[in-house]
């Protein structure tokens, strides 16, 4: 799997779940909506981040891709889902989140 950048998802709240895998709605700069599931939490340095998946409507995976996003809060006091702006923290987390993944045996 490898990490992307690119039009990642401006914000995003959970929205339901799948067979236990927790999905998250998030709206694009365009305002598409479009499904994302949860693959891990990671907690660094006070800050909470999230990778997660591109799931079509029934949950399946539509990408080997994964996106990394910051958890943040609104000005509501609502916790969101935003791009991490600086290239040395997405770096950073990235490569913290893709050592976690390596170490993930699927053959079990």
């Amino acid at each position: 799997m490898a990490d992307e950048k690119d039009n990642v998802m401006e914000e995003g709240i959970p929205s339901e779940e799948f067979e236990g895998t927790e999905i998250y709605t998030l709206t694009d700069e365009d305002d598409n909506e479009l499904n994302f599931a949860l693959l891990g939490t990671l907690e660094h340095e006070g800050a909470v981040y999230k990778a997660l998946i591109p799931v079509d409507e029934e949950g399946n995976e539509e990408s080997e891709e994964y996106v990394i996003l910051k958890c943040d809060i609104d000005e509501n006091g609502e916790e969101i889902l935003v791009t991490i702006e600086d290239d040395e923290e997405f770096d950073r987390i990235a490569d913290i989140f893709d050592d976690g993944f390596a170490d993930i045996s699927y053959d079990d």
